[in-house]
């Protein structure tokens, strides 16, 4: 028997029945069964706003996967490229498919000159990366003007291979500039993570050679930051999307919402916390002041996860390995002792707080050497996969335009009133 709901008006005393299809009921037949009342939902805390086979999220049980995949076995198993083809593709690729996808993301590593000399380097000397990556994946889609084509599934396939193949670039451009360094050209006999390390910090050698650890550490961290369902940067995305902008301009607008601190800022508030705690024996009395309501516990909680974020379960082993690289972070043990009490504390237990991606993740980018600046530049690279996954469905279904309705909770219909008789 399908599954259903029955819905009373008690202003009519009409009763209807409608259908509950994938766990949700249409917005439609709400409507239809209760004319002239719409839901309010300020941020979305309980509507779907799209259909999609991408990826699957339970929060309650803690599970994350992509295509079907558990993240468990593709973040031990796969690469980044091979992830974002899954996502792309909805499968994943066989040896001759990598081998034509990899070739072909390698080969459009390269931006246009004009974007670093006129472009890039008009920023101010102390722009922040973010700022100018949002501005520089906009300004793209100045640079290929049949990006608008839609229509076309080939020239779109281009523009999502360019993308990908380019983020790494206009990221680690964002950062030498910032910092005061040389402009460093993509190496094509490099891998991904390798290639973008290699543009983040050679100086003078010949060819920059990437720890195998670290590059590594730095795919994992990209296969789990890949994509998250419909988070602010997706639905920024798919609304942006929904208009039919270029990829470009779809993508910009993500990586836009991603700036926000609320958004893609949290790895960098963990840090903060941890720094300001100090050491291991300020741990119980900051705890305190957070049950208190004094002060938050960064890192620990998520809008859709009430268990064990598995994405932390991954990185913390992650971060482990990077250490032996690095040298532990100072940061670490304050960060494993707030763990250890708030894992056993009734308090956050009872609120279903668990550490989530960014607890660990900030400890590594750090350790990595990377500057505070660039963490959500790190979290963009990868996310960029996910998001045209979302704008290549959204174009499939043909979503229609984005244009939610609203609660009016202003005045009633007001006369004019001539400025000498104000007041």
């Amino acid at each position: 028997m399908p599954e259903s709901i029955t819905v009373t008006d008690n202003r009519t005393g009409e009763t209807k029945e409608i259908p509950i299809e994938n766990g949700g009921i249409a917005a439609k037949d709400f409507t239809r069964a209760v004319p002239g009342v719409w839901f309010y939902d300020p941020g979305f805390m309980a509507t779907a706003a799209a259909e999609s086979a991408i990826t699957f999220l339970d929060g309650e049980a803690g599970i994350l996967r992509y295509r079907g995949y558990p993240i468990e076995q593709l973040a031990e198993k796969s690469t980044y490229l091979e992830v974002s083809y899954l996502l792309l593709h909805g499968e994943l690729p066989t040896a001759d498919q990598f081998a034509q996808w990899q070739k072909e993301v390698t080969y459009h590593t390269y931006i246009h000159e004009n974007v670093r000399k006129r472009f890039l380097e008009g920023f101010n000397y102390d722009a922040h990366p973010m700022g100018m990556l949002v501005s520089a994946i906009a300004a793209l889609s100045t640079y290929y003007k049949d990006a608008k084509n839609l229509d076309d599934t080939e020239t779109l396939r281009k523009q999502i291979v360019r993308l990908i193949a380019k983020m790494p670039t206009l990221a680690a451009a964002a950062h030498r500039f910032s910092v005061g360094m040389p402009f460093v050209y993509p190496d094509n006999s490099l891998g991904y993570t390798q290639n973008f390390l290699s543009m983040m910090w050679k100086v003078a050698e010949p060819r920059y050679e990437a720890d195998p650890i670290l590059a590594h550490a730095l795919d994992v961290l990209f296969i789990l930051h890949a994509d998250h369902e419909q988070n602010c940067g997706t639905t920024a995305m798919r609304v942006v999307g929904s208009s039919h902008g270029d990829p470009y301009s779809a993508t910009a607008a993500a990586t836009a919402a991603l700036y926000g601190p609320r958004h893609g800022g949290a790895n960098e508030a963990v840090l903060k916390m941890l720094t300001k705690i100090g050491s291991i024996e300020n741990v119980p009395a900051y705890v305190e002041t957070v049950k208190s309501g004094k002060a938050l516990l960064e890192g620990f909680g998520h809008r859709v996860y009430k268990n064990y974020d598995p994405r932390a379960t991954i990185i913390k082993k992650t971060a482990d390995e990077v250490f032996t690289v690095t040298g532990k972070n100072p940061l670490l043990d304050i960060a494993l002792k707030l763990e250890e009490i708030a894992l056993k504390d009734d308090y956050f237990i009872s609120r279903r707080l668990y550490p989530n991606v960014d607890f660990y993740s900030g400890l590594i980018y750090q350790a990595m050497g990377f500057p505070v600046e660039m963490f959500t530049v790190l979290f963009a690279i990868p996310r960029t996969s996910g998001w045209l996954a979302h704008f290549q469905e959204l174009l499939q279904q043909d979503m229609k335009i984005a244009r939610p309705r609203q609660l009016y909770v202003g005045e009633a219909e007001r006369n004019f009133v001539p400025m000498a008789q104000r007041g």
